[in-house]
């Protein structure tokens, strides 16, 4: 067992990669950490059993956040500085098209190479991997994954959440409701029913390339 991070580490970014993926690097030590895995790869903290815990995220518009939650503090895109940071400004060509900037050891071709995929993390699973047009498809998801239940909702604007269910099922009456038949709420936190909470699962969107080259075992769900 890898006992998660019990005290804070400030974070940068390196400026290199790996697998074509972002390394981060810590303050204290300048040990580099990839991001898809949460762990350092180079450096002093190599020797000792860290990982970084996973969070939830929800890629989105700022339309469809800020209906939701008005009260949001963005970031402004004006810094003072001389650079566009307008939408695709950057990586507009990239993005355009299924060629990489930096090869990878490995590549799979049941999904184009850029096509994003929702990753889900299962503690003691294997990953998994959905098409993010799966989704677009079925906008209520629920998929078994090695003795794990999930649901994941997608909005009209393709935010990917993901619930761990258990015995829950969707009713005719457009309900979720339980093996006793108790209704649960979708918040963002995760699924409620009065003080009891079944938290979200960390999941994130990602190109399938990168995520695939670092995590080969995945089950993909297109």
């Amino acid at each position: 067992m890898i006992p998660y991070l019990s005290q804070g580490h400030k974070f940068g970014t390196s400026g290199l990669l790996y697998e074509s993926s972002k390394l981060m690097f810590d303050e204290e030590t300048n040990s580099l950490w990839p991001t898809l895995e949460g762990r350092p790869a180079v450096g002093p903290l190599t020797k000792k059993p860290l990982q970084l815990s996973f969070a939830p995220v929800v890629t989105t518009t700022w339309g469809e956040w800020r209906q939701e939650y008005p009260e949001t503090t963005v970031l402004s895109l004006e810094t003072g500085h001389q650079r566009d940071y307008s939408e695709g400004a950057a990586y507009r060509d990239y993005f355009g098209t299924q060629e990489l900037m930096f090869q990878v050891s490995a590549r799979d071709g049941r999904l184009k190479n850029k096509d994003e995929v929702l990753v889900v993390r299962l503690p003691g699973k294997t990953p998994l991997a959905v098409s993010a047009r799966r989704l677009a498809r079925e906008p209520v998801f629920e998929y078994e994954h090695e003795g794990e239940r999930i649901l994941v909702l997608t909005t009209k604007a393709g935010a990917n959440r993901v619930y761990r269910t258990g015995d829950l099922r969707w009713t005719r009456d457009g309900a979720l409701r339980d093996g006793q038949g108790r209704e649960w709420r979708v918040e963002e936190e995760g699924l409620r029913r009065e003080a009891e909470l079944l938290p979200r699962w960390p999941a994130h969107r990602a190109f399938w390339f990168g995520w695939y080259a670092q995590n080969p075992s995945t089950v993909l769900v297109r």
